[in-house]
């Protein structure tokens, strides 16, 4: 604690004054993947191998595509909050910059290309 100041003590933030809003937003995703995994995987299972006009009408529906959006987005912005988390454990320079940039980036690509799949399904 010889690295605080009495303000970062009282604020509870820490020397780099992230770290504590990081690892709760990692828990709050964590607690909200705890409740959306098992919602999406009894709604992905009721029409896993039906036919595709079956599947299209299923997710037409308001609920399995709101499981299946919100299980998906919370998904890939945990994996990347994860992944900076190793990266800034292991990688040190201007290759952790770039590591976490490039993660960053691609989870978000990825979310986004889950949302827009889910909206050409649904709508």
């Amino acid at each position: 604690m010889a690295f605080l100041t009495d303000r970062k003590r009282v604020e509870g933030l820490g020397p780099a004054g992230s770290g504590t809003m990081h690892h709760w937003h990692q828990t709050v995703l964590s607690a909200a993947l705890v409740i959306l995994v098992p919602l999406f995987v009894f709604t992905f299972g009721a029409v896993l191998g039906a036919p595709w006009p079956e599947v299209v009408i299923y997710y037409s529906r308001p609920l399995p595509a709101l499981i299946a959006l919100l299980t998906l987005v919370v998904g890939w912005i945990h994996f990347a909050k994860g992944v900076q988390v190793l990266i800034e454990d292991y990688v040190s320079g201007t290759a952790r910059k770039a590591a976490i940039i490039a993660t960053t980036c691609l989870s978000y690509a990825a979310a986004l290309a889950c949302v827009y799949a889910l909206a050409r399904l649904a709508l």
